[in-house]
C-alpha cells in the first residue's frame, strides 16, 4: 500500500508539472500567436505552428501524452490507496481515470500527427492547410479539452471516495469537488472559458496537494497484513 502511495505521489507531481509547463508556455510563447484563442487569425496561427513544429510537438507530448500516462498511473494508485475505505468507489476511480487518460493521450497523438500533416501541406497549399488545421483542432479539442466532462466526473468520484479516508482532509475533498464541478460547467457555452480556466488552474493545485498528501502522510493509511 505504501508503494502505491509513493508512486501515486510521483504521478500526481508529474501531472501538476505538465499543467504548469503548459500554462507557462501558453502565456509566455503561444498566446502571442493567438493559439488557443477564440476568433484568432488562423493564418497567423498556421505560420507560427508550422515554423515552430518542434516546440509544438514538445507541447503536445507534455500536456497530453506525458500527462495522460501519469494520470493513468495516478488513477491506479489512488484506487489502491482508497480501496479499503471506499471499496465500491475504487474500481470506478481506476476505470474513469483510464477513460480520461485515454482521451488525453489520444488528443496528443491526434495533435502531433495533425501537426506533421499540416506542416507538410502548408508548404504546398495554404488554403488546404487552413482547412486541415481546423479539422485537426476540432478533433483535438473534442478529445482533450473542449469540454472537461471526463476529468470532472473522475475528480468528483475521487473526492467522494477520499471523504471516507483519514488521509485526505475535508479541505482537499471540497477543493477537488469544486474542480470537478468546474469541469462539468464547461458544457455550458456561456461559462465554458471561465470554467475551463478554473478547472485547469484548480487541477494544478489539486495534483500538487495530492502529491504532498500521498508522499508525506504515509503513516495515516492502514496497511493490510
Amino acid at each position: 500500500m505504501k508503494q502505491f502511495a509513493k508512486w501515486g505521489a510521483w504521478a500526481a507531481f508529474v501531472c501538476g508539472a505538465t499543467y504548469v509547463f503548459g500554462f507557462a508556455l501558453m502565456i509566455g510563447v503561444l498566446a502571442e500567436s493567438g493559439y488557443g484563442t477564440d476568433g484568432a487569425d488562423v493564418d497567423q496561427i498556421l505560420a507560427f505552428v508550422t515554423s515552430h513544429a518542434g516546440l509544438m510537438t514538445i507541447w503536445n507530448m507534455s500536456i497530453y501524452v506525458l500527462n495522460g500516462l501519469a494520470l493513468a498511473a495516478l488513477a491506479v494508485c489512488l484506487s489502491e490507496v482508497l480501496r479499503y475505505e471506499a471499496p465500491h468507489a475504487a474500481p470506478m476511480i481506476k476505470t474513469f481515470g483510464a477513460l480520461w487518460a485515454t482521451l488525453v493521450v489520444g488528443a496528443g497523438m491526434v495533435a502531433n500527427v495533425g501537426l506533421a500533416e499540416v506542416t507538410r501541406v502548408y508548404a504546398e497549399d495554404t488554403d488546404a492547410a487552413r482547412s486541415l488545421w481546423q479539422m485537426v483542432s476540432i478533433v483535438e479539442n473534442g478529445l482533450g479539452g473542449g469540454n472537461e466532462i471526463a476529468g470532472g466526473v473522475w475528480v468528483l468520484i475521487v473526492s467522494g471516495a477520499a471523504a471516507s479516508s483519514p488521509r485526505f482532509s475535508k479541505a482537499l475533498v471540497g477543493f477537488g469537488a469544486a474542480v470537478g464541478l468546474a469541469g462539468l460547467l464547461t458544457l455550458v457555452p456561456a461559462l465554458g472559458d471561465a470554467a475551463g480556466a478554473i478547472f485547469g488552474l484548480g487541477f494544478i493545485v489539486w495534483f500538487f496537494w495530492v502529491a504532498a498528501v500521498l508522499g508525506f502522510k504515509r503513516s495515516n493509511i492502514a496497511v493490510a497484513a
